[in-house]
């Protein structure tokens, strides 16, 4: 897919034959600024905490590409933390372009801070997310917004294009021993390179990752995880994750009382 920025009209259409799309510029400089500011804070306030906030997998997959040593610092949910975080995904452009993908009504499941330290920043072995959290039409997808350049040195994204058409590939979480991901290294996959302020979108499907962070830079991104309005979430015995179901846009069709009540 070519990295130049694409007619809004073709979002949809490039979506769906690759499973994921680049969007350039959707945040401009001057609310970049602030949303890096608040982002800073997030983490001086996460260091002060005293809590474990490195994220890195502790997995066999994880230690074959950093040598068993590396850093990630993590959080959910940077809207919990900052009002200005939460009015950056009710950002116009960024709903805009969201709404190729996944039509009028865009609901929020959570949102992730990442960021990867210079020169032992963790990375992340190929996997699919559907299996975190499933839904029935299978509409989730993420985005992540960069607040700074991030190419293949600074740990940047790495996809196998077209592989969310596998659909819900078993044992393909990443976290444990897996022939079938073993037919998609890491280091076979096409790297992503992204600007500040660009919004790489994908599947739940498509089968990623993203590389050490070897570079002299730090890699500050923030992951919005969304679904449409007319799907829903499917029970997952394996894991409790965080749905916020907060509607950024339009309307939500399932929503009950008792859910609105948790």
């Amino acid at each position: 897919m070519s990295t130049k920025q694409a007619s809004t009209f073709n979002i949809a259409i490039d979506f769906q034959r690759d499973g994921y799309y680049l969007a350039h510029n959707v945040f401009a400089e001057s609310a970049l600024e602030q949303l890096e500011s608040d982002f800073d804070r997030i983490v001086e306030q996460l260091e002060d905490s005293g809590e474990s906030i490195n994220a890195r997998w502790d997995s066999a997959n994880t230690d074959k590409l950093d040598g068993g040593e590396s850093k990630i610092l993590h959080t959910h949910n940077v809207h919990r933390y900052s009002a200005y975080w939460l009015s950056a995904l009710r950002n116009e452009n960024f709903l805009d372009q969201t709404q190729h993908i996944l039509g009028p009504d865009i609901i929020l499941h959570h949102s992730k801070l990442f960021q990867k330290p210079p020169g032992e920043g963790a990375p992340f072995p190929i996997h699919q997310d559907w299996w975190y959290f499933p839904t029935h039409k299978d509409t989730m997808i993420a985005a992540v917004i960069f607040l700074g350049d991030a190419d293949d040195e600074c740990g940047g994204f790495r996809v196998y294009p077209g592989s969310h058409k596998l659909g819900r590939a078993n044992n393909s979480s990443g976290l444990g021993t897996s022939e079938f991901l073993q037919s998609y290294p890491l280091d076979e996959a096409t790297p992503i390179s992204a600007s500040r302020g660009d919004v790489l979108f994908f599947s739940y499907f498509i089968l990623h990752g993203s590389m050490p962070n070897h570079s002299d830079r730090v890699r500050k991104t923030v992951l919005v995880q969304m679904y449409s309005g007319q799907d829903y979430l499917l029970p997952n015995k394996e894991v409790n994750h965080v749905d916020e179901q907060l509607v950024l846009r339009g309307w939500n069709y399932h929503m009950t009382r008792e859910l609105a009540s948790q």
